[in-house]
């Protein structure tokens, strides 16, 4: 509930112009989302922020309810686990001033370079690529065994086969364009992840 307040309550708010941040209020969140996500979780070793171009802060300076905002804080980062995946995430945190964090909230990004989501945590980034594009074929799977569904149920109302015959040939056409750009963006880790990358696009677009 209290989520829904604070974002209903920034929409309707007029906001000011963003600026690249890295000030002191940057660890004051980090900390505070830590100990948040901690409580659901002991696994989480650490939270950590992306210290770049998509690190923002936008003076605020009102309330929302009785809790007095003085700046919302914008980024990418991720959950770290130490024997799983780190959890990419996009991020907004609520400041009272730059010592005090009063509100985090975080929601998956999916566009996030595997590469970096393989190398956050202190495990082997080649199991985590493996482990990456298992769950990602198996999404694939899943998003083909429902286009293929419909495509066999238009078929039945036609009475021909042209739609499977037609989307079984796409999907094998989209495969050998995977497997030939993956190839010759590397080998290696840098394969592995541009096949992860294509293949969640791929699933995103079919579903």
């Amino acid at each position: 509930m209290r989520a829904i307040v604070c974002a209903a309550a920034l929409a309707c708010a007029p906001m000011p112009a963003l600026a690249q941040y890295a000030g002191p209020g940057v660890e004051t969140c980090r900390g505070h989302a830590e100990r948040e996500i901690r409580k659901e979780s002991a696994a989480v070793t650490a939270i950590a922020f992306d210290r770049d171009q998509h690190l923002n802060i936008e003076r605020y300076t009102r309330k929302i309810g009785s809790q007095f905002v003085s700046s919302l804080l914008f980024g990418n980062g991720a959950i770290v686990y130490a024997k799983a995946p780190a959890v990419e995430m996009s991020f907004l945190c609520l400041l009272a001033d730059e010592k005090r964090a009063v509100f985090f909230h975080w929601t998956p990004r999916r566009d996030a370079p595997v590469l970096a989501q393989c190398r956050r945590g202190a495990g082997d980034a080649g199991g985590c690529l493996d482990t990456l594009l298992q769950v990602a074929e198996q999404d694939l799977t899943q998003a083909y065994a429902q286009r293929l569904q419909e495509a066999r149920e238009l078929d039945a109302a036609r009475k021909s086969e042209d739609s499977i015959t037609a989307f079984r040939k796409t999907a094998d056409v989209w495969r050998a364009y995977r497997d030939a750009e993956c190839a010759r963006r590397g080998a290696g880790d840098e394969r592995k992840a541009c096949m992860i990358e294509l293949t969640r696009r791929r699933a995103l677009d079919l579903r």
